[in-house]
């Protein structure tokens, strides 16, 4: 199903982290602290964010490669869907409509979530963020750049057969209010005709790497692992 997207997966290379260890030194110039300048205080220079956005259809196994990512590299794991389904819990005024649009297989206005995504930001120590299941339309994307003002370093793509996802989402009962076949299928159906378009725009800008999410968590993880790795000395 992906193998367009596949095709177009970065590589790591060194003329490849020459880029990026450029685009951080850009972004320190604009980036001096995301709560500060929600505030409109002027702050010091702080370590600029490193930002990596984890995509893949319900079922992909995203989820437990992140928290893989998170102890083996020290991420802080932003989930938009546990975000989500957070604020449903929490009864707040955003909860029901929340709700109703997730039953319905649909996608939560942008602004909702990356409001919910950039107040944790603004909450965390930490300057490295897994940010897992967004964006998952242009909308997300363009609304995620213009409300926190920077692109993601790295673009985690894990690529799943669709049979595969479904059967992983229906024996992993951790009640979730999305996790029955009906709503499995209006969420695959909307991941492939609205996300495929910001998996290619990551490809194109050179940031996507693709990941064949077939096998044990830990030889899926060895896909992963090196991407990282060829980053922590740019990052810290």
């Amino acid at each position: 199903m992906w193998r367009r997207v596949a095709s177009l997966s970065s590589s790591i290379s060194s003329s490849f982290l020459a880029q990026t260890a450029s685009r951080l030194n850009t972004w320190e110039s604009l980036t001096t602290g995301i709560a500060q300048q929600a505030k409109g205080v002027i702050a010091p220079k702080e370590k600029t964010p490193f930002i990596t956005f984890v995509l893949g259809g319900p079922g992909s196994g995203k989820g437990t490669q992140c928290i893989k990512i998170v102890e083996t590299f020290g991420f802080a794991h932003l989930s938009a869907g546990d975000l989500l389904r957070r604020e449903i819990a929490s009864k707040s005024a955003d909860g029901a409509m929340i709700l109703n649009t997730i039953k319905e297989g649909k996608i939560v206005p942008s602004q909702v979530t990356v409001k919910l995504i950039q107040k944790e930001m603004e909450l965390s120590d930490n300057h490295k963020f897994l940010i897992d299941g967004f964006p998952r339309t242009e909308e997300n994307r363009v609304s995620f750049e213009r409300i926190i003002g920077v692109e993601p370093n790295v673009v985690l793509f894990f690529d799943c057969p669709e049979e595969e996802m479904v059967k992983r989402v229906l024996n992993r009962n951790e009640g979730r209010v999305d996790d029955n076949l009906e709503t499995i299928k209006k969420r695959l159906t909307v991941f492939q005709a609205l996300s495929l378009p910001v998996i290619n725009y990551y490809s194109e800008k050179g940031k996507l790497y693709t990941i064949k999410a077939i096998g044990t968590e830990d030889e899926i993880f060895e896909q992963v692992r090196p991407i990282f790795a060829a980053f922590e000395q740019t990052v810290g």
